[in-house]
């Protein structure tokens, strides 16, 4: 499958996971703290853990039955996919439909599943790091039967950073045993501890023995800190700034907290939060580097951007016409295109048609579809 004869590459396709996925799947000392999906809306991702609904539920409204950001073309879009219970084959007729030859798989229901905090910070209503492990394992596993179905479904594992020990093991696990092409966590810190802290250095060192990038991915408003969504109380508003801001961070953490300096050969995928922040941000973090770096990172040799463009690769929304400037700034060897299906806020089935729009010349729109794609998961080209 070609478009304008490039092969094209989904960095990040999600899947839509049944809502029994953890009860079928959690180990079986786990069984009766399973993760049990909702689904009294319509499309409804949430997922029950513990005593949290997660995505958290904003202000309840009477006789609420559709959940916001559907449109009516993207019922028609996704109903052949609905209809097969968003089974592997229609995530292959979908990626037919958008002209994408492979796709690396992310959750939905899983973006939120891990956004409690460890019960040694916040007491029982937290996750116990075994349980953060077995959930995260659960998933996975499912996942790894979802791809086994095609060569064209590549797994991205969940990381619970709860148990960093665990989280080293099941990365091993994930890349070894099933193939996997990278790990992703969310962007929410657990116990307090920031992404560069020494404490996840032994993460970071076994992704890059591995030679896997880590994935960053947010979603939904969940009971970490931060809250990158800011608290804001509508979708419109905190969905603007939770994707973007929560990376932001990782990459503040990855570059100017050392991570990417102390692990040279480490590759972050900080994914669907946009590109075009990324001048603005680390134009500003080189500008306090120079200024208080001496006393604030002396374990830095060069600037801080210089460590995000060698690691870092960023995702480009289908329209995201401000990428140009990104562009401009830095390069078209470090961003990669996803088509974000099925959320209500993806272009499907038109997000290959958008992106080929946007004032990019063709030699970036070629590397940005394929190319950076195999950079950043070590895929062949």
């Amino acid at each position: 499958m070609a478009v304008n004869g490039w092969r094209v590459a989904d960095s990040d396709m999600h899947v839509m996971e049944p809502p029994d996925l953890w009860q079928r799947y959690i180990a079986p000392e786990w069984r009766h703290a399973a993760p049990i999906g909702l689904s009294e809306l319509r499309r409804d991702m949430r997922v029950r853990v513990k005593d949290h609904s997660l995505t958290r539920m904003g202000r309840a409204i009477p006789a609420f039955t559709e959940t916001v950001g559907w449109t009516a073309e993207s019922d028609t879009a996704l109903a052949p996919s609905e209809e097969h219970l968003w089974d592997p084959q229609s995530q292959l007729d979908a990626m037919d439909a958008e002209g994408v030859d492979v796709a690396v798989l992310f959750p939905s229901r899983g973006l939120f599943v891990l956004g409690l905090d460890s019960t040694s910070r916040v007491g029982p209503g937290g996750l116990e790091p075994a349980l953060a492990a077995a959930i995260a394992r659960a998933y996975n596993d499912w996942m790894h039967d979802y791809c086994a179905v095609s060569p064209r479904l590549l797994g991205a594992g969940l990381l619970a950073p709860h148990d960093v020990e665990a989280a080293v093991a099941e990365t091993r696990r994930v890349v070894t045993e099933l193939g996997f092409k990278t790990v992703f966590m969310h962007p929410g810190t657990v116990g307090g501890r920031a992404w560069h802290d020494p404490a996840y250095d032994p993460l970071w060192r076994e992704c890059e023995r591995l030679g896997v990038p880590v994935c960053f991915h947010g979603g939904g408003q969940n009971y970490l800190e931060p809250d990158y969504t800011l608290g804001f109380d509508n979708l419109m508003m905190w969905h603007t700034f939770g994707q973007p801001v929560g990376i932001m961070a990782v990459t503040v953490s990855f570059t100017a907290g050392g991570v990417l300096h102390r692990f040279p050969r480490l590759k972050a995928g900080l994914l669907e939060g946009n590109c075009s922040w990324a001048p603005w941000l680390l134009g500003r973090l080189d500008e306090h580097w120079e200024w208080v770096g001496a006393s604030d990172a002396p374990g830095l040799d060069r600037a801080p951007s210089e460590y995000f463009r060698a690691n870092c690769f960023l995702s480009i929304e289908a329209d995201e016409t401000a990428g140009r400037y990104y562009v401009d700034a830095f390069g078209d060897d470090n961003i990669v295109f996803s088509t974000d299906y099925p959320h209500g806020d993806s272009k499907y089935p038109h997000s290959v048609e958008a992106f080929l729009s946007l004032p990019l010349t063709d030699d970036t729109k070629r590397k940005v579809l394929w190319d950076n794609w195999c950079r950043l998961y070590d895929v062949p080209a």
